[in-house]
């Protein structure tokens, strides 16, 4: 099934009525490819269908008006990430390590400037107090029970705190309660409040500890790919050929007493078993026929996106480099940039920073006009890297909660007492023929595209062994 790694998929769209297949996947994001990707090598036929014109999902990339290829969404691969390694590997797409080289900046409540290495400053205001609390997250998250969440000790005591109460639980130190606030942004696109601090933990023991999300060279964000991080996905969308339809979104989704029946608007795909693997918000615009089970759809609305927008500013070199800058900011205060790092391509032939925006900070700034957000955007990178990072070739933004089907930030988070109501028959449970696939579902780390790729090998594995009951019952 191997394809050489290419940034166009190849796929067709077809233009019948009726299909009838084996399996239907709804969704052709990496979780979906996946999925169909093991069922086809399984021998089971199977249809993929995606909404939107192109395959990755909330992985998405693009060459800006300069010729330079950026990642609007997830973008990079860590050394523990080994289901993404091993399709990288297999589909001979290249990567290359982030770049850290130089100091870091963090840009305080005050407007203190604070020139660093490492992973953070070794001293400032609330960095103890942080570093105290962070090791706590630990030691509490090697508690949880991956598999069977609701099995871990403290399980709803912890799932009915937001992530804000237990800090504040912890530490008085508003600097370091900052600090965390920031943390919960980067990674999940929202605010200490809105989020289940059981969820909080569940996150760091999927990921593997706290340092190994948050950190640079051996940890979450070590490497990027040469083609942009959907690169993968466009090689497995290659490889299933015509059995992924592009611009056919599922409208709604019917069990009947011969399997499943997904409806596209003027086409009908008639299968045994459905896998749905599109995030909880994009469940809803599903019509389920019998409609979803209290436990799913609970789940769902405990789901929300994320709030993000991701913003690169190219320029004709990384002038910071020879300054001996990495590019790699943090912010506190009134900037609506929370962090920025250097995205210019491996040969460094132009330079990029991209900015994060996110959770409140997202809210108040995407309201602004073109020309406001432009402003604050390059404010931020100026302060970073110098006044000539007010003058970029082209500045791209990607407004997730604006974009067509994902409606969000790149991943969702569970709000309080999600995982305690609906968590064990919700959250990846089959309802009836329906099985859910996505990085939501997965046990080792959920919200990455490794998780994604996993959610999909779990939920082949449980289509696969269905089908084969039945046969084994006939």
């Amino acid at each position: 099934m191997g394809q050489r790694c290419d940034t166009v998929s190849g796929v067709t769209t077809l233009e019948t009525s009726a299909v009838d297949t084996e399996v239907v996947v709804v969704g052709a994001g990496y979780a979906g490819l996946s999925t169909a990707w093991r069922l086809a090598d399984a021998g089971v036929d199977v249809v993929v269908l995606e909404a939107a014109e192109r395959v990755g999902g909330r992985v998405f990339s693009q060459v800006s008006p300069s010729g330079v290829r950026i990642d609007h969404g997830g973008q990079w691969i860590g050394p523990t990430q080994r289901r993404f390694h091993a399709l990288a590997d297999r589909f001979g797409c290249r990567t290359f390590p982030t770049w850290e080289t130089g100091r870091h900046v963090e840009i305080r409540a005050d407007g203190t400037r604070v020139d660093y290495a490492g992973g953070a400053p070794d001293s400032g205001p609330g960095i103890e107090e942080y570093a105290r609390v962070t090791a706590l997250l630990d030691d509490l998250a090697r508690t949880v029970d991956l598999e069977l969440p609701w099995s871990t000790p403290r399980f709803a005591e912890f799932d009915a705190q937001s992530a804000e109460d237990f800090f504040r639980a912890q530490t008085a130190d508003e600097d370091a309660l900052a600090r965390l606030a920031l943390a919960v942004q980067g990674l999940w696109c929202a605010e200490p409040h809105e989020i289940s601090f059981f969820h909080v933990l569940f996150y760091l023991a999927s990921g593997g500890g706290y340092e190994q999300l948050m950190e640079t060279r051996g940890c979450a964000q070590d490497a990027r790919f040469s083609d942009g991080a959907d690169a993968v996905a466009h090689a497995l969308a290659t490889s299933l050929g015509g059995r992924v339809r592009l611009g056919d979104p599922v409208l709604s989704l019917r069990q009947t007493a011969h399997g499943v029946e997904a409806y596209t608007g003027d086409t009908v795909v008639r299968a045994r078993r459905a896998v749905v693997a599109v995030p909880p918000a994009a469940v809803e615009r599903i019509a389920f026929d019998p409609v979803l089970p209290v436990g799913r759809r609970g789940w769902v609305r405990h789901s929300p996106m994320g709030r993000v927008a991701k913003v690169h500013a190219v320029y004709e070199e990384p002038f910071w480099r020879p300054a001996g800058r990495s590019g790699i900011a943090t912010f506190f205060g009134d900037s609506p940039v929370g962090v920025v790092f250097d995205n210019s391509p491996e040969d460094a032939s132009r330079g990029v920073l991209v900015a994060f925006v996110y959770g409140d900070r997202l809210d108040r700034w995407s309201a602004g006009t073109d020309t406001e957000r432009r402003h604050e955007v390059l404010a931020a990178l100026s302060a970073v890297a110098g006044p000539r990072a007010g003058a970029p070739v082209d500045y791209v933004e990607q407004i997730w909660p604006r974009t067509g089907w994902t409606i969000g930030g790149y991943e969702c988070f569970v709000t309080p007492g999600g995982w305690t109501r609906h968590g064990r028959d919700g959250w990846r449970e089959p309802a009836g023929l329906v099985h859910w696939a996505g990085t939501e579902t997965a046990s080792v780390w959920n919200g990455y595209i490794d998780g994604a790729i996993s959610s999909g090998e779990r939920a082949a594995a449980e289509v696969i062994s269905a089908l084969a009951a039945v046969v084994h019952q006939g």
